[in-house]
């Protein structure tokens, strides 16, 4: 479901968003501007900045007097990139755990809250966003500025890739306890035990990777998947 408070050029890079990830819009495919305007029934600056927001994700690529093309996934720069992003979470987790105020942790726990009641609800749209939120009170509660501005950067670009992880199946009820481990590190003021519950929560791997690779291979080449 989509939440009315969402602005228009959020709601519509979330439909491309989630045609691109599921093999609705293909890789190379060419996206008209106008034609998405008048598809979604939105004026051209919605449309300039969905798009703008999916080629900050990688999912789209500008090619000058060319046009606007959905972009091919790259595999293993992708793995590469969670490896980092496992990285620098794990380094916002192990000094949240030691400088986190009393209002950060309130801030937490209450996206926390948020997440459980997404999940609850089986609400994998809501549960996106609000796992966003969640990430983004432990980014700022590492007060390192140069780190959350590095982890915001590296987060952007892979957000869409996040959001397929949650379709995987029972991936969101996983998340949910691993943040609950999360938050029950930062609250202890463990350090070690932050940095280790959130490099775990992001770095894709055993069977969690193999599935989320295949759900990828899917997106890249549908007609395999089902034949």
């Amino acid at each position: 479901m989509t939440s009315p408070k969402r602005s228009s050029a959020q709601r519509l890079r979330d439909s491309l968003e989630n045609a691109i990830i599921n093999g609705r819009l293909a890789p190379g495919e060419r996206l008209d501007p106008e034609a998405l305007g008048r598809e979604f029934n939105v004026s051209r600056t919605p449309v300039r900045e969905a798009i703008q927001q999916l080629v900050a994700s990688g999912l789209v690529t500008v090619t000058p007097k060319k046009g606007t093309f959905v972009a091919r996934v790259g595999i293993d720069q992708l793995i590469e990139m969670f490896e980092v992003m496992a990285e620098l979470e794990g380094m916002c987790g192990r000094l949240a755990a030691r400088r986190i105020s009393d209002a950060e942790l309130a801030e937490l726990r209450g996206a926390l809250e948020r997440c459980e009641a997404a999940a609850l609800a089986g609400d994998t749209d809501e549960y996106y966003y609000e796992n966003e939120a969640f990430h983004d009170c432990i980014y700022r509660a590492s007060h390192n500025g140069f780190l959350l501005g590095e982890a915001r950067q590296l987060k952007q670009r892979l957000k869409p890739y996040r959001r397929l992880q949650l379709q995987v199946r029972q991936r969101m009820h996983s998340s949910l306890r691993e943040h609950r481990a999360v938050v029950a590190a930062i609250e202890a003021g463990d350090p070690a035990a932050a940095e280790h519950a959130l490099r775990d929560h992001v770095l894709i791997q055993g069977e969690r990777f193999s599935d989320f690779v295949a759900s990828i291979r899917a997106f890249e080449n549908p007609a395999s998947a089902t034949g």
